[in-house]
Parts: C-alpha cells; structure tokens; sequence
C-alpha cells in the first residue's frame, strides 16, 4: 500500500521557489502536471519509499497513489532538482526495478581474502502496485568459495513479484586475490605500455626535428641555386 501523504502545489514553468523541489505527475491516460513539493517533506518521504514504493500526494483536493520514478541530484550539492512522479493503476501490473540490499558476510571475503562483486544491484520485476516492497535482501553468507555464485532463482521474491530476469542470471560472487605472480606480471605490462607510449612520444618529437632540419636544407638548396644563377648571370 501506499506510504504517507505528500502534499503538492500547482507551479507554473520556470518559476522558482525556496525550500521547494519542482516535480511533474504524468502517468498513462493522465494529463501532465507540474507541481512543488517541499524539500523537507520529499526527503523525509523519499527516504522510507524509495523509489519502487507508492506514495501518496495530495494534489488540491486530490489525493494520489504514484510512483517516485525518477529523482534527479546535483551533481556537487546533492540537493534535489527534480522529481517524476507516475500515477498508477492500482488494477494494472507495472515494470520497475526493486533495489537489492546485500546483507551478511560471505566466507570467501572473510576467510578466504576475495573480493566480493555484485553483477546487478536492482532486480526488474513486474507486479501489480499494491504488491511493490521497498527492496529485496540478498544474504551473502552462502558464497564459502571462489566457485559460489548467488543466482535470480536463489532469491527470497515476494509474494505477488514476478522476475523478469533469467533463474541462472547472476547476483553476486567472489573473485580470488590475485597471486604474485599475477601482479608482477601485471606491474610488467604496465610498464611496457609506459614505455610503449614514451617511445612514441620520443619519436613524435624526433620527426618534427627531422622536419625542421628538411625545411633548412631545402631552403639551404634553393638560397645556393639562386646564387648560382646570379653567377651565371655575370
């Protein structure tokens, strides 16, 4: 079910407004709106649904189940900029992506020094509104070995969720630590390629004098030639 009430105003296009976010409602069969969402309210609201849970917002005497589809961040302040919201139908099934939340402590990282990888971080599922959970959790504890993978088909799903990925499409897994000779051999290819890109520097820089040393000769040849002629001329 839908979580909380946010309360919207009506905005016009480029107007601004301290303390305020500016959004947009759209959604199949409903006209577009623009509206302001307060900033304190949005971060408290967003930070329990997420963006894969309904929220309602109140828009005048309206009151809305939609989706945070879309949230966009300042880059350098992290402040919000702009939010979509999506109205849905509460009668039909929707496509989204639930984040995954990785929890516990996987042998092969603890025991075994690897390094943990998550292919994916948000599973695409389609369900009906009224069945969308915040996230799913992924428990790690189960990868012991370099040869342990976490699978779609090895997730707990909810009730009412339908994965739209592959059984055999990969979660999660270790990678082993690299051995020394993997790194000496690593730390010598690094070191050609520098050589490699100095090289061409060094010869980059070897023609444009070769160039400059042609352009005296020839200009060396023609001064002589005129010379000659001028002799000649006598």
């Amino acid at each position: 079910m839908a979580k909380g009430n946010l309360k919207t105003e009506k905005r016009e296009l480029k107007e601004d407004k301290d303390g305020s976010i500016p959004a947009v409602l759209y959604g199949q069969g409903v006209k577009n709106e623009h509206l302001w969402v307060d900033v304190k309210e949005f971060t408290k609201a967003y930070a329990i649904a997420g963006g894969s849970t309904l929220v309602n917002i109140s828009v005048g005497e309206d009151e809305r189940a939609v989706l945070i589809y879309d949230v966009q961040i300042h880059p350098v302040t992290s402040d919000f900029v702009h939010i979509d919201f999506f109205q849905v139908d509460m009668k039909k099934e929707i496509e989204t992506d639930i984040d995954l939340i990785f929890v516990g402590i996987a042998p092969a990282v603890k025991e075994l020094g690897g390094t943990f990888v998550k292919s994916i971080s948000k599973l695409p599922i389609r369900c009906l509104p009224s069945d969308l959970v915040k996230n799913i959790e992924v428990n790690i504890s189960s990868i012991e070995t370099f040869d342990d993978c976490i699978y779609v088909k090895d997730l707990n799903i909810p009730k009412g969720l339908e994965v739209t990925l592959e059984d055999n499409v990969v979660i999660a897994l270790t990678t082993a630590p690299r051995t020394a000779e993997e790194m000496e051999a690593l730390d010598e290819e690094i070191d050609a390629d520098i050589s490699q890109v100095e090289g061409m520097e060094d010869e980059t820089g070897e023609g444009e004098e070769s160039g400059d040393g042609d352009d005296k000769s020839v200009k060396d040849g023609d001064d002589k030639k005129v010379e000659g002629e001028e002799s000649g001329k006598e």
